[in-house]
């Protein structure tokens, strides 16, 4: 029998360390390749999701209602739960629920047109739209939402299923409970739907020597289009000075709140930014209109119903020195909601971004602080509201029949038309400042 020789032996050992470092480098790059192509569990992930499934396998089989606890209806759940959890803005939306989102965005669905947020587990009203059955009833913003057709509201629950209880065919009642806390009074509605048709532009007129007016009720698909044509007519009847009324404007769409700035901005001046959690994340929103801006003394009227793309546009103007801010401190609402779709009509609406002003500041929960400050009662705005819904009612006598109470003095809207008049006289510009 050969005997191996050491050099032999060397050879051999060699040999196999080469391929047991050749194994291990394969091994290597294949846990690579499964990563970058998600061939990989996710073991966190694995273990939360079969977490999950183990309770609602638990919740089926032992659950006293068969029928309440099919798999459909606890995966529903769960989604509500998961996403709702993570702030007031970011919603699972069933079917229904995102019909009625896009409705939104067209302007136009069957409701009874109060604007609704969560806060401190508590459903208040940001503000009535104007000329809506919330409106009339004399709903007002600070209004809690108690209850809905005589059920109490789960302040835990969802936003979306609030609005879906409030909105109905028209002609169809609902009857609300409200707890107003500035008069410590609880009230009881009965409210009839109808048709909610949003303007976004109103009561664009000349106020007297040159001064312009225009209200914008909020930011859907056709706001900017119709604020360009107001705003171009005012300037053929002789306006040289602008007061734009944002005032208990809920918001609405980021594009649209760009696009209303854009004419007072020149091309790639930046308007807004958003920041997401990673610092990639950001992205600039820049006036991309030609030709010069606007430069007229402009005045931006806001109370505690301005909010989201009306604290844009008011952000943008008040932190480029464009514009003088009358009023009150805005409502604050500077989050990004990206609207993902899922299977079977169903949507996720997800808080993904913050907003920031072309200064760097943050609205998120804090508000624009006007320049000029003109705090007006919760009363004296739900009347002011009916006054502007109704501009035609001119004759005092005639509106007091009517309404059941005197025209209110607009103390906001006056100490604009005054500081336009002295930006006149002594041809003053506001300076930039931060929008806190």
């Amino acid at each position: 029998m050969r005997m191996p020789t050491v050099d032999g032996m060397f050879k051999r050992i060699l040999t196999l360390t080469s391929a047991f470092v050749l194994a291990l480098a394969l091994g290597v790059a294949g846990v690579r390749v499964a990563a970058a192509w998600n061939l990989w569990p996710n073991r966190d992930l694995s273990r939360s999701a079969n977490y999950v499934k183990d309770v609602m396998r638990l919740v089926n089989e032992n659950y006293v209602d068969e029928k309440a606890a099919t798999y459909d209806q606890l995966a529903r759940s769960a989604l509500h739960g998961m996403i709702e959890a993570l702030d007031p803005h970011s919603e699972f939306l069933e079917k229904k629920s995102n019909d009625e989102f896009e409705e939104d965005l067209t302007g136009e669905f069957g409701g009874v047109g109060i604007q609704v947020e969560t806060r401190q587990n508590r459903i208040v009203v940001i503000a009535p739209l104007a000329g809506t059955p919330g409106e009339r009833a004399g709903i007002q913003r600070g209004d809690e939402i108690v209850s809905i057709d005589g059920k109490a509201v789960d302040s835990g629950g969802s936003i979306d299923g609030i609005v879906g209880k409030l909105r109905g065919k028209p002609k169809t009642k609902v009857l609300l409970g409200l707890f107003r806390p500035s008069t410590q009074q609880t009230l009881n509605l009965t409210l009839v739907r109808e048709i909610i048709k949003i303007e976004s532009v109103r009561n664009a007129r000349v106020l007297e020597a040159g001064i312009g007016y225009v209200q914008l009720t909020e930011f859907s698909d056709h706001t900017a289009e119709q604020f360009r044509s107001a705003l171009e007519n005012l300037l053929r009847q002789g306006a040289t000075s602008l007061i734009l009324d944002l005032r208990n404007n809920p918001g609405g769409l980021l594009d649209a709140a760009v696009e209303v700035a854009e004419p007072f901005f020149r091309k790639g001046e930046l308007i807004v930014y958003t920041k997401g959690r990673k610092p990639s994340e950001r992205e600039d929103f820049k006036a991309e209109a030609e030709g010069s801006p606007l430069a007229l003394p402009l005045a931006v009227l806001i109370n505690a119903g301005s909010a989201s793309a009306a604290e844009i546009v008011t952000g943008a103007l008040k932190d480029t020195g464009r514009a003088v801010i009358v009023g009150e401190r805005s409502f604050g609402k500077g989050s990004v909601q990206s609207v993902f779709k899922l299977e079977n009509g169903e949507g996720l609406r997800l808080t993904t971004a913050r907003y920031f002003t072309p200064g760097g500041a943050t609205i998120h929960e804090r508000g624009i602080a006007p320049h000029v400050e003109v705090v007006m009662t919760p009363e004296e705005d739900t009347k002011l509201a009916r006054q502007r819904a109704r501009s035609d009612v001119t004759d005092p006598k005639l509106f007091k029949e009517r309404f059941g109470f005197e025209p209110v003095t607009d103390r906001q809207l006056e100490t604009a038309v005054s500081i336009l008049r002295g930006m006149r006289f002594f041809g003053d510009r506001p300076t930039s400042r931060s929008s806190q």
